[in-house]
């Protein structure tokens, strides 16, 4: 049984010059403009990440931020949702295997939130 793709481009001639990123120390050429998903999913990655109880493969499954199941590791940075994340030149991209690295407790009483605000502790 032959598997056909879920996704395919709308403009397939409209690919972006290629831009070298890293996925699990391997070099992949892929096309500028496109998420980190879309480039994986191009490139013939179909496994991004494990579960953290099962371990379990996971790969993309709505391509648009909702499911979660596309996170990767990007430039150090865990828990990064692919789809939503653009390629870029260098990018270097691991999976996700099982539950992510929670950063240290911080030593003060506030923490900084994505937004620049302080959050009380």
């Amino acid at each position: 049984m032959t598997a056909k793709p879920l996704f395919t481009l709308l403009e397939p001639d409209a690919a972006g010059a290629p831009v070298r990123i890293w996925f699990n120390d391997a070099p992949l050429d892929v096309p500028d403009g496109r998420s980190v998903a879309a480039a994986l999913f191009a490139a013939g990655v179909r496994r991004f990440r494990s579960t953290p109880v099962s371990g379990e493969a996971r790969a993309p499954y709505c391509m648009m931020g909702a499911c979660f199941e596309c996170l990767v590791e990007i430039d150090g940075v865990p828990g990064r949702q692919s789809c939503l994340v653009a390629v870029r030149d260098g990018m270097r991209i691991r999976s996700q295997e099982g539950a992510r690295d929670l950063p240290p407790p911080q030593a003060s009483g506030t923490a900084r939130n994505e937004g620049g605000k302080d959050d009380a502790r």
